[in-house]
């Protein structure tokens, strides 16, 4: 005779060692950030609240362009703030439960439903009927924003100052449970992508030969929806509905100016995010300015500097993007350009 094991007595039994676990690496974290915060800008990551703000946006400035380097690719650069809104509306969806009906849902996990849904919905829209990719993305955001105003407009007055933190983002105000599932969130995605990189990228630069190879396409252009779906509801706290998208688009822009190959445009873009990120946090702190909006203006000044630097003369040029080939590593065979 055999014994089953419910899905909610394993969360039951794997999320008290993760909280463990995830404390743990708190206080490691922001003991190393204090300290190399000191050396350099201050004490600005010796507050508690900005470390979790820091750990938070180098998650998510992993994630964002990690998957956004597909999409680029992929010419699907909308599809993230099309997801955006459709996890607005899964915030609305949450909050109109809670304050209306009295059922207790987390604005988060309504969003991450709602988003999959919406990110899956694309993908059929796209299959099954005549409506072009960008098409679809279009209904599909209009849809979910009008979702979310009709559900804010019948429920109580204070639905629209809860929902302000998810429209705006800040980095300042994550706790530690949002920063906990942003990190379940960016595993997730980090194993994922590096489980199936290889077919990921074969599907994003030609369908035709992947399919001829045997790659099931369609289900890995689903998987990407769903991965999207994953680091929009992971930033939308942080970053907000309105800026998320960009972490998924400019840093990825940035890279593709001065990369050489596919991977070291992945890498790039993960640097250029994290430079913003730093950057934005600590000019945030000092200057008073919303953190979410200073970091991404920060990472369009990095787009704009790379594409600055691929207009150099051309030999110049060439010189610059051998160089950043080389410290990247090994370069593969598939070009951006």
């Amino acid at each position: 005779m055999t014994s089953t094991v419910s899905p909610l007595a394993l969360l039951a039994l794997v999320l008290p060692p993760f909280e463990r676990a995830f404390d743990a690496f708190v206080g490691v974290f922001g003991d190393a950030a204090c300290a190399a915060g000191d050396a350099t800008v201050g004490s600005v990551f010796c507050e508690g609240y900005m470390q979790l703000a820091l750990l938070a946006g180098i998650g998510v400035g992993v994630v964002a362009p990690l998957v956004g380097t597909f999409l680029v690719h992929r010419r699907m650069a909308l599809v993230g703030d099309t997801l955006a809104h459709a996890a607005f509306a899964g915030v609305a969806v949450g909050l109109f439960l809670g304050s209306t009906l009295g059922v207790a849902v987390s604005p988060q996990v309504s969003a991450l439903v709602v988003a999959v849904v919406a990110a899956l919905g694309i993908e059929t829209l796209v299959e099954r009927t005549d409506t072009a990719g960008d098409v679809s993305m279009a209904i599909v955001l209009s849809g979910a924003f009008a979702l979310g105003t009709v559900l804010l407009s019948l429920g109580s007055g204070g639905l629209s100052v809860s929902v302000h933190q998810y429209l705006f983002g800040s980095l300042v105000l994550v706790d530690r449970a949002s920063v906990g599932l942003l990190t379940l969130l960016v595993g997730v995605v980090v194993g994922t992508v590096a489980l199936t990189y290889r077919p990921l990228v074969f599907v994003t630069f030609d369908e035709t030969a992947a399919r001829v190879a045997g790659i099931p396409v369609r289900r890995y252009e689903r998987l990407l929806a769903v991965l999207t779906a994953l680091v929009v509801v992971a930033a939308m706290q942080i970053l907000g509905v309105i800026l998320v998208a960009a972490m998924l688009v400019v840093p990825v822009a940035a890279a593709t100016q001065v990369a050489t190959s596919f991977r070291s445009s992945l890498w790039l873009s993960v640097a250029a995010a994290e430079l913003a990120v730093v950057a934005g946090l600590v000019l945030s702190y000092y200057a008073g300015t919303q953190g979410s909006g200073t970091v991404v203006l920060l990472a369009i000044g990095v787009f704009c500097l790379a594409a600055g630097a691929s207009r150099l003369p051309t030999g110049l040029a060439r010189r610059v993007r051998s160089a950043v080939g080389s410290r990247l590593g090994q370069r593969d065979d598939t070009r951006t350009r």
